[in-house]
């Protein structure tokens, strides 16, 4: 027989994974056809099918199965000793972070620029999206770390909290004027328009619960999924909103933006996740990073 390399069993592990060669090609840095070459030698090496067609899926036969979960440990273990005798200096390859907009405005720039520092052979896929996508990603295997609001339960998840943010409500002070404003925050004669991040969000409710505690009907309730973007509207004086105030501060400090009502008692939250059979050296070693997370101290994180 001959000799059945690592990166035959690592193929395995991501087509499992996965569910499709292709899949597996994207992971591993490789094309299609390799992928096929690799499932094709180690089957031709052991003499037994390894894969079948499920609809759009490749599953593991029984036998495919009990290879991987006998292996991968092995490769596992392999790693790690090769990743500690050289204190993971030479760690190479690609891990694919999902994150939400605030988890990456506020925590992510000094959790990259460590890894870069710290891990220079390690590539980074980034990407953001909304908290629910960013679940079914990272529990497909699509998404390696994930960086969302909390809290989040799942048995199939592992989760570290990374810190919360303090909630504002602000505007222009164009229009904080002509909301008349009291001094202690409660609306005058006027109303003023009001923009939210849609109703999926943490800061939509907060945005509904204190509308109602200070018996506001907002002469408009619009909604944007980019807080980027919704910081922007409300700062040209298109009305007032409910922003994380790590967000902002400089528009506060700076007199581009006024708190026109009390801030929420509620802070938004936020988690790291990894999936509970991750077993990837590279990938826990980053997670246990992420666990020394501040998003208050975003700026001067040490991961």
């Amino acid at each position: 027989m001959k000799r059945i390399a690592l990166f035959h069993l690592e193929t395995l592990m991501w087509i499992d994974r996965l569910g499709t060669f292709a899949g597996a090609a994207q992971r591993l840095n490789t094309t299609q056809p390799a992928i096929s070459a690799r499932v094709r030698e180690i089957e031709e090496q052991l003499g037994v099918s390894l894969f079948q067609r499920d609809g759009r899926r490749m599953v593991l036969t029984a036998r495919g199965r009990r290879l991987v979960q006998d292996c991968e440990p092995l490769r596992q273990g392999l790693e790690r000793v090769l990743l500690d005798a050289s204190d993971f200096a030479g760690a190479s390859g690609t891990v694919r972070i999902g994150s939400g907009e605030i988890a990456a405005a506020t925590c992510l720039p000094g959790f990259i620029s460590a890894i870069a520092r710290e891990r220079p052979g390690v590539t980074l896929e980034i990407e953001l999206d909304l908290t629910a996508r960013l679940l079914q990603q990272l529990l497909s295997g699509t998404r390696d770390i994930v960086f969302l609001a909390g809290p989040v339960a799942s048995p199939g998840l592992r989760t570290t909290p990374i810190g919360a943010v303090d909630l504002v409500w602000a505007s222009s002070p164009a229009v904080a004027e002509s909301a008349d404003l009291r001094r202690n925050g409660t609306p005058g004669a006027h109303s003023f328009p009001v923009w939210s991040l849609p109703d999926h969000s943490p800061l939509h409710g907060v945005t509904l619960e204190t509308l109602e505690q200070h018996r506001i009907a907002p002469r408009t309730l619009n909604t944007c999924n980019n807080v980027r973007m919704l910081i922007e509207i409300v700062s040209r004086g298109q009305g007032a909103a409910v922003l994380p105030e790590t967000m902002v501060r400089r528009e506060l400090e700076r007199g581009i933006l006024v708190e026109v009502l009390p801030r929420p008692q509620h802070r938004v939250h936020f988690e790291a996740a990894i999936r509970t059979r991750e077993r990837d050296p590279m990938i826990l070693d980053l997670f246990e990073r992420a666990t020394r997370l501040s998003i208050e101290t975003a700026g001067e994180a040490e991961v």
